[in-house]
């Protein structure tokens, strides 16, 4: 696959390098031609130094005959119009762009944009990092206001539906993994032991939820 990444940061190049790891070819663009620096003496790929929303410069790419593009500069607002234009004059159907601004990135997903929102993502895997026993989210929307996370119950809720576990935690069960194969839930599908139940939540309720779902139905 040809791929041009916009931005030779430290993101983009190790995304150059791990692209070429895995026998890709790859086009990087940059406005600071010192910034090719990072991709090392062994990187094989083309070099392009410009602005990587301008059409010439990603000619000068190659995006004529790329099959992927990702924006990785250091501002959100070049990553968005790169990637729309590389998206909507180009015809790339592979197209990603890192976000900071988690609001925007919302914003850029119903566009038809994907985004990585650099900040939620990363507060999540410190949070891994730093809390491993705890509960953080599986994955969370852009804006970072709903989140997907695994629900430890309490063994009381077995043979109980997940309607009456969505009440009692304000949240709602996306969906169960059952010996290891995913379930979705109806509403009178009762929780079973061994149950790993996905709940969708509000990110500042979580630790209501949890408490919650830990304790008895009895209790509640």
């Amino acid at each position: 696959m040809y791929v041009v990444i916009m931005g030779c940061g430290r993101v983009g190049a190790s995304l150059c390098a791990g692209l070429e790891r895995l026998g890709h070819d790859v086009a990087v663009i940059d406005k600071d031609p010192q910034a090719f620096r990072r991709l090392g003496p062994d990187f094989r790929g083309r070099q392009v130094v410009g602005q990587g929303f301008h059409r010439d410069v990603l000619v000068e790419a190659g995006i004529d005959r790329a099959q992927a593009f990702a924006a990785v500069s250091s501002g959100d607002n070049s990553n968005i119009i790169a990637a729309r234009v590389a998206r909507e004059s180009f015809g790339i159907e592979l197209v990603v762009a890192r976000i900071y601004d988690a609001k925007r990135a919302a914003v850029y997903e119903r566009l038809g944009i994907p985004t990585v929102a650099t900040v939620p993502w990363s507060t999540d895997r410190l949070l891994r990092m730093l809390l491993p026993d705890g509960v953080t989210s599986a994955w969370r929307e852009p804006t970072g206001t709903v989140a997907i996370l695994a629900l430890p119950v309490h063994e009381d809720w077995v043979g109980r539906p997940v309607r009456e576990l969505e009440v009692a935690t304000g949240s709602r069960v996306a969906f169960i993994v059952r010996f290891g194969t995913g379930v979705l839930p109806r509403s009178d599908t009762a929780v079973q032991a061994g149950d790993i139940v996905y709940v969708a939540a509000v990110s500042g309720t979580v630790s209501d939820v949890t408490t919650a779902a830990a304790a008895s139905p009895q209790e509640g």
